[in-house]
């Protein structure tokens, strides 16, 4: 399976490698085997080194942070001669040690051309809990999520309809209706397949059979995360929280008001006890958030209101997974509530995914699902389940605030009408940042 983030990794090497790379991101997500096979095609020679289970190497770096010491035990240990000029170093499940972490400085620093990667699925806890001094200006830090549709597509072995996709995208033609129909049950598999490339795996290796997939596989990435939150926080009663916060999310989307809830994660919960859970998900990469703004003006971030905003899962085939969506829920278009907190979180992952922050917007009696910075202002963002698409909220922003138009991401074909871009579903992958 090809990864977008592959580029990342190429971008890394051809500017020199002049400082380790630290790639973060949740569990499962394909971290380690998209690194090794950068390593394996770009490299004359690679050592992969995973801390959690090497514990001689893990003591290594207890013993001294000096690159050279460090690299002559590793040599001793892995009975292994290494070039530093030819070899690239994968350390992976780095979360474990705070000294490797430290370390990097000094890699970083150091005369010698090392070429240091390192993963881990927790990182972003142990950041935001170091205490030591985490070195800030000696890596670069990259943020790496599951599979988003186009990679989904691009599995399935459908680079022309990713082709055509796209290229609809910039016309505002609608697409052939077979080819549209057809994105569009791919996209319904892709709710209940979701990013995780395990299971990408095996409904590719079913033949895209959606019946024949292996859905144990979610539930399976579901109770590892629940495993985590016990191994990685600092006492039962902290995990106790985090999972309570974790299960409520589908609560949290299910009703009409998505605004994320405290008391919604346990009767009378606040934010006092549950705020430091809410963040340790953050974290892990386990949930994104999209915030509210008081205000339609640039940057939206200076307007954000931090205490009232929207929570996602970070896929939205563990979405459907911790759902107990069956494949009929989806697949038959059955009219119930859930269709339209699913779509809206497929919407933000292929958003964040991209690079977006995500801000929404709610009036009197209207919203907005997400609102965008683009070439053109700020532009508001409707998100519908369906081909019943009345956009009485674009609408109402539109003429408030001077849009220069309004985007309906929903099940129609392209089309552009009243100052509304009409964008199918399958296609929010085409929405790119630009920096």
């Amino acid at each position: 399976m090809i990864r977008e983030f592959e580029n990342v990794l190429l971008n890394w090497k051809n500017n020199g490698c002049s400082k380790p790379l630290m790639v973060v991101g949740a569990r499962q997500i394909g971290k380690t085997f998209t690194i090794l096979k950068f390593c394996q095609e770009n490299f004359k020679q690679y050592i992969y080194i995973n801390l959690e289970k090497e514990e001689p190497i893990r003591q290594v770096f207890e013993d001294s942070l000096d690159p050279s010491y460090i690299l002559q035990q590793i040599e001793v240990i892995l009975e292994k001669s290494i070039s530093i000029d030819e070899t690239v170093l994968f350390f992976d499940e780095v979360q474990v040690s705070e000294r490797f972490i430290t370390s990097l400085k000094y890699f970083c620093e150091s005369e010698h051309p090392y070429k240091v990667v390192c993963a881990g699925s927790l990182l972003g806890v142990k950041i935001n809990r170091f205490s030591s001094s985490f070195p800030v200006g000696k890596i670069d830090l990259e943020y790496m999520f599951p599979m988003n549709f186009k990679e989904f597509l691009n599995a399935c072995g459908l680079d022309k309809l990713i082709l055509t996709i796209e290229e609809h995208f910039q016309t505002m033609e609608a697409m052939p209706s077979f080819l549209h129909e057809k994105a569009l049950t791919y996209y319904k598999y892709y709710l209940l397949v979701g990013g995780m490339p395990e299971a990408v795996k095996s409904f590719v290796e079913n033949g895209s059979n959606i019946m024949s997939f292996d859905r144990s596989i979610l539930s399976s990435i579901l109770q590892m995360y629940l495993n985590d939150m016990n191994k990685y926080t600092f006492n039962k009663a902290e995990s106790v929280k985090v999972e309570k916060v974790y299960q409520s999310i589908p609560r949290q989307l299910g009703k009409e008001n998505h605004k994320f809830q405290y008391k919604f994660v346990e009767v009378n919960g606040s934010r006092r006890k549950f705020e430091s859970a809410l963040d340790w998900l953050l974290s892990s990469s386990l949930i994104i958030n999209c915030f509210n703004v008081a205000k339609i003006e640039i940057p939206l971030k200076a307007y954000q209101i931090d205490n009232d905003f929207k929570v996602y899962l970070n896929d939205v085939g563990l979405l459907c997974s911790m759902c107990e969506l069956r494949v009929s829920n989806i697949m038959n278009e059955e009219k119930f509530m859930f269709n339209g907190f699913i779509a809206e979180n497929f919407v933000a992952n292929e958003l964040h995914k991209n690079g977006y922050s995500l801000y929404y917007w709610r009036g009197a009696t209207s919203k907005i699902n997400f609102l965008l910075t683009l070439d053109d202002g700020i532009i508001p963002v409707e998100v519908k389940s369906s081909l019943r698409t009345q956009s009485k909220s674009l609408n109402v922003f539109l003429e408030k605030y001077r849009s220069f138009y309004g985007i309906r991401i929903s099940m129609k074909n392209f089309g552009y009408e009243n100052s509304i871009k009409s964008i199918p579903l399958y296609a929010t992958f085409c929405f790119k940042k630009n920096d």
